[in-house]
């Protein structure tokens, strides 16, 4: 049982399956607990800031723009930035074409870049809609479109994930990585928002 407020609630299942494993895992020898608080921290630790300083020094470099659009795993190699053996794949917004992502079997998301991904994204509403009505889902994001625009959804699947690069504002020349980076938000990221530069 786990305490909520000095009264003691019944586990759900899967956090009964958490705890069951992982007691098993440091009864056997194959971890410890101090392993497993310094990954659930190392978890905690990442952020959309990781993904938007990826996507500011693509703003400003363009030979880094070009090997992170070529492969996306490497570009983030590159920049120290641990993705393990997924394949992640960067996809570019222009003024023609705008890039939306979705896992529509659950929720696959680049956690390393991004953190810990919001409710919405793993909905059903979100991952059965987006696919056959992107416009009007990002419509109530906030997000209009033109008519002309080009809307591409990208699937995220088990072993590869998906990273928009937006658009950088045009009133944002001269500005510092860190400075492009602070506009560069989860939601753009993932296509349902564009970068603002004020």
């Amino acid at each position: 049982m786990k305490e909520e407020s000095g009264n003691y609630q019944p586990y759900s299942y899967f956090q009964l399956m958490e705890v069951s494993l992982r007691e098993l895992l440091v009864e056997k020898g194959i971890v410890t607990d101090a392993q497993v608080a310094e990954e659930v921290e190392a978890m905690r630790k990442r952020t959309p800031a990781v993904g938007a300083g990826v996507v500011a020094k693509a703003w400003t470099d363009p030979g880094f723009k070009a090997r992170l659009l070529a492969d996306g795993t490497l570009g983030c190699i590159e920049l120290g930035i641990e993705v393990a053996a997924l394949k992640l794949v960067v996809v570019e917004n222009t003024p023609d074409v705008h890039n939306v992502v979705v896992c529509t079997l659950c929720s696959c998301y680049p956690r390393m870049l991004l953190g810990i991904p919001p409710e919405w994204y793993k909905s059903r509403n979100y991952r059965s809609r987006t696919v056959r009505e992107p416009r009007e889902v990002l419509s109530e994001f906030g997000l209009q479109l033109n008519e002309q625009m080009k809307i591409r959804v990208h699937d995220s699947t088990a072993d590869m994930r998906y990273l928009v690069l937006p658009m950088r504002p045009a009133e944002t020349d001269g500005w510092s990585e860190e400075r492009l980076a602070s506009i560069v938000t989860r939601d753009c990221m993932i296509g349902v928002a564009v970068p603002k530069s004020h």
